[in-house]
């Protein structure tokens, strides 16, 4: 089985190339490599090119805050290049897998969100998803979304790393505590990528759209406790007292692009059509962390 994998050089992407691995022969691009979803005829071009029985596209336009003033951009590879893909996969009868997030939500109350839920995207970005996520759906083409929320890797740049650098240098952090959500990482996504598009290929009727991140909830706030307390344990010098590490609503930190408040989301249809078990946030984080440190 041959893989397309576009964006292989992000969070997501760098994972992915190792869990696919063992599934297929996989073709790993980055937008310099003729995988630039800004470019729709050039990356017509490679998937023809590759003829893939499977397209994984990790690939996303991410920057949220900016998005709000780049809608353009953001919407040539958030919505119009997964509709240009999503063509081609049913055209071939490839399998395409695309990756969502909880943005596409308005992240009103607080109890966990399923797949039927409503769409009430409050940002560019979160809108841009959605239009991707809808035009998959209806192009007929046989697919896996998996929407996620809070992703992190050990490789980059991540919300743990910034606040251990921030513990070592300040007396006193503030952390947003009224966004709620799982810390997803990278490594996770990608093995539940491969187990689920090889059960897919296998069985077309799994086809359709999932919440994918790990079990359990915390909020910025709780999770930067949750990395400073795990850093101090094991020695790191850590200068922000416990008692500082303050909490703080999403009001008193504006930012361009609006954030949902509620990012729950139940992974109950997952675990049950594949039987596979998400493991909880403190599991994924805390060997992040060790792997870190």
């Amino acid at each position: 089985m041959k893989i397309l994998l576009l964006g292989k050089n992000g969070q997501l992407g760098w994972e992915l190339q190792r869990s696919l691995a063992v599934v297929g022969d996989v073709v790993a691009l980055d937008r310099h490599s003729g995988a630039d979803l800004a470019n729709a005829e050039s990356l017509l071009a490679t998937v023809q090119a590759v003829a893939p029985q499977v397209i994984v596209n990790a690939a996303a336009y991410t920057a949220v805050d900016k998005a709000e003033s780049e809608v353009e951009a953001a919407r040539a590879i958030n919505a119009r290049a997964p509709a240009l893909l999503a063509i081609e996969a049913r055209r071939t009868g490839a399998l395409l897998v695309h990756y969502s997030t909880d943005y596409v939500f308005d992240g009103s109350g607080d109890r966990p969100r399923d797949e039927e839920a409503a769409i009430a995207p409050l940002s560019v970005y979160g809108a841009t998803k959605s239009e991707g996520e809808d035009a998959i759906r209806a192009s007929g083409c046989q697919h896996l979304v998996l929407r996620t929320s809070w992703v992190y890797a050990a490789r980059g740049g991540n919300f743990a790393k910034t606040m251990l650098r921030l513990a070592r240098e300040r007396d006193q952090l503030k952390v947003i505590a009224d966004q709620i959500g799982a810390p997803t990482g990278a490594d996770l996504l990608a093995d539940l990528s491969a187990h689920m598009l090889r059960a897919a290929r296998a069985n077309p009727a799994l086809s359709g759209t999932y919440h994918a991140v790990a079990g359990g909830e915390t909020s910025w706030h709780a999770y930067a406790r949750h990395v400073i307390e795990f850093a101090r344990s094991r020695g790191v010098d850590i200068k922000v007292a416990p008692d500082q590490v303050l909490a703080i609503p999403t009001s008193d930190y504006p930012t361009p692009a609006t954030r949902p408040l509620n990012s729950r989301m139940s992974t109950a249809k997952l675990q049950q059509r594949f039987g596979l078990t998400l493991p909880t946030w403190q599991q994924g984080v805390d060997r992040m962390l060790e792997e870190i440190l």
